[in-house]
């Protein structure tokens, strides 16, 4: 009788520390580091920021480029501007949220053969909206067949 192989399920957090935003930092050496941890060979990774004005995308982790995506978020919801948040709070980050909104909380990722599946120049960012720093946490799911 052929031994079938069991789902595995794989719970963590990643905590980071961001600068004012738009803050972009590589997390693609900790997300590989729970796959190894993880030792599901395929299946799928599911990560997600928590809070309100922190964002998670890929992207080539490149300086030029990451300037233009903060220059894009920037242009997409500009600090400074009357955001209706404001009139309730008071605390100047209308734009954050709108900003982490537009990108959103969480990613999904394949694993093949026990490796994130990205292509040469992507790599998974996080990134800190608020208009102060913050430390964040991710939560990451690693859902697929062990090895």
């Amino acid at each position: 009788m052929e031994h079938m192989k069991q789902v595995s399920v794989f719970i963590k957090s990643i905590e980071i520390s961001l600068k004012t935003g738009p803050d972009i930092c590589d997390i693609t050496p900790e997300i590989r580091q729970l796959i190894k941890e993880s030792q599901i060979e395929n299946g799928n990774l599911n990560a997600t920021m928590v809070g309100s004005t922190g964002a998670l995308t890929t992207i080539e982790f490149e300086p030029g480029v990451v300037e233009d995506l903060k220059m894009a978020i920037n242009r997409l919801a500009p600090p400074g501007l009357e955001y209706e948040h404001e009139k309730a709070w008071h605390d100047g980050n209308g734009h954050s949220h709108v900003q982490a909104a537009l990108l959103g909380p969480s990613i999904a990722l394949p694993i093949r053969s026990g490796q994130l599946k990205l292509g040469t120049w992507q790599q998974v960012v996080a990134i800190n909206h608020d208009n102060g720093p913050r430390t964040r946490t991710i939560e990451v799911t690693i859902i697929g067949l062990a090895a």
